[in-house]
């Protein structure tokens, strides 16, 4: 007899028997989401090669995207709010529900919206939250509709959307949760449906465009086509120096600069994608946002040769870095890093402010510059006006900390045109 054939039970036993595995189900699903919660937590999937607990869902654990979407974000609110997880092994709440309520829990509330939401369908429990959440009427919207054609189903369909909570007190961890992967829909083999709102100077560009071709709106396609090709050239040459003439690269003085030929190559060689690879053989999948990496730290020698460079994911990236010089080390460098970041856009502000105030003509008094910290006549023997030198000058005041080689370096930085600022601002942050 096949195990899955059921004919031999009694009604009874039948019944009795669905209720007792839908209750074993609801047990193990909290648990499930409880191992969810922990994982994502620990970030065990960096390990495993992949980028985000999403993907290592779909990818490792073989869940669908809606599967994945509403089991991450019902594992995080129950990580929050452990009375969720209590409901759903009670089976008080199901997912739907608690996807629903997950923009709305606070401390304060979460016991007692969960027993509002308790054995309510999700049209219900939409109701609910309406009533304590109300939101603002939509837009009337009147639009001709096409004649139909076969129904597609998009990603955006898959996922269930939740009811959008105007509460404050919500807590930051909603930013983080697992969105939507896209609204390209498959019609059919090479072609796709492609949905999404336009500002109005898109609109008018997309006119135009139509209108120089001096044909029917029916070529937006080519349009597109067209338009992305060039966008995507621009984007390879920006990223990785792709060009169909490639010039020998100029030598530099920087120690982080990753000759052109050098970026093509490792581009190509790692077919534009993330090349770490997890315990068990898995290569990260990732695409977007992707880094050059020097396999040996340019802290200890590394050098930017094609060999020692590779593509990595910032998810990766940041992972090898903690395995080779610990996590609190680079900890500490991110934070050192942001306060510089911050130190120096107040300065660019406090620069900003003081040129105005002599454009308006208002009086300034400044303190008598200490000779061994005052940066103006290092920038003046270096060709900058009295007028640049002063400016820079006044924004060095934010560092009162720093080396007089330190203020120097951070003026030039300041003073330099905008196409060598990079570079200047770099050899700033490396003192």
């Amino acid at each position: 007899m096949h195990p899955y054939s059921l004919s031999h039970l009694s009604d009874q036993a039948l019944v009795r028997d669905l209720e007792s595995q839908l209750a074993r189900e609801r047990g193990d699903t909290a648990m499930v989401l409880a191992h969810i919660a922990e994982v994502d937590a620990r970030q065990l999937y960096i390990p495993a090669g992949y980028p985000s607990m999403y993907l290592y869902c779909v990818g490792h654990l073989h869940m669908s995207e809606d599967e994945a979407f509403r089991r991450i974000r019902a594992a995080r609110t129950g990580r929050e709010f452990p009375t969720v997880l209590a409901a759903v092994a009670d089976g008080r709440l199901h997912l739907s529900a608690v996807v629903l309520l997950a923009p709305c829990l606070t401390p304060e509330n979460a016991e007692e919206l969960t027993v509002a939401a308790t054995h309510k369908t999700k049209a219900r429990i939409e109701h609910l939250l309406a009533q304590r959440f109300p939101r603002p009427d939509v837009p009337t919207l009147i639009e001709a509709l096409t004649a139909p054609t076969s129904p597609t189903i998009s990603d955006n369909q898959l996922v269930p959307e939740p009811v959008g909570c105007h509460n404050s007190a919500a807590p930051d961890a909603r930013a983080s949760q697992p969105t939507p992967t896209s609204n390209v829909a498959p019609l059919a083999p090479g072609r796709y449906a492609i949905h999404c709102s336009v500002e109005e100077r898109t609109h008018a560009l997309l006119r135009e465009a139509l209108d120089l071709l001096g044909r029917s709106t029916r070529d937006v396609p080519e349009v597109l086509d067209g338009a992305l090709a060039l966008y995507v050239r621009h984007l390879r040459r920006r990223k990785f120096a792709a060009t169909d003439r490639p010039r020998p690269g100029r030598p530099s003085r920087r120690i982080r600069h990753i000759p052109a030929e050098v970026k093509r190559a490792v581009w190509e060689r790692d077919q534009g994608r993330c090349t770490f690879v997890g315990e068990s053989g898995q290569r990260c999948p990732e695409t977007r946002g992707l880094q050059f990496d020097h396999l040996d730290p340019v802290a200890r020698g590394g050098a930017a040769t094609v060999k020692g460079m590779r593509l990595l994911c910032p998810v990766h990236n940041q992972y090898e870095a903690e395995r080779t010089f610990g996590a609190r080390f680079m900890s500490d460098k991110r934070r050192a890093a942001q306060r510089a970041a911050a130190e120096k856009r107040a300065a660019a502000g406090r620069t900003a402010a003081s040129l105005a105030a002599e454009q308006a003509g208002a009086t300034t008094v400044h303190r008598a510059p200490d000779p061994e910290r005052d940066v103006t006549p290092w920038l003046r023997a270096l060709g900058f006006s009295a007028a640049e030198a002063r400016r820079a000058a006044i924004a060095c005041e934010a560092m009162p900390d720093a080396s007089l080689e330190q203020r120097v370096r951070f003026g030039l930085s300041l003073l330099q045109p905008a196409h060598r600022r990079i570079a200047a601002s770099a050899g700033a942050t490396g003192c």
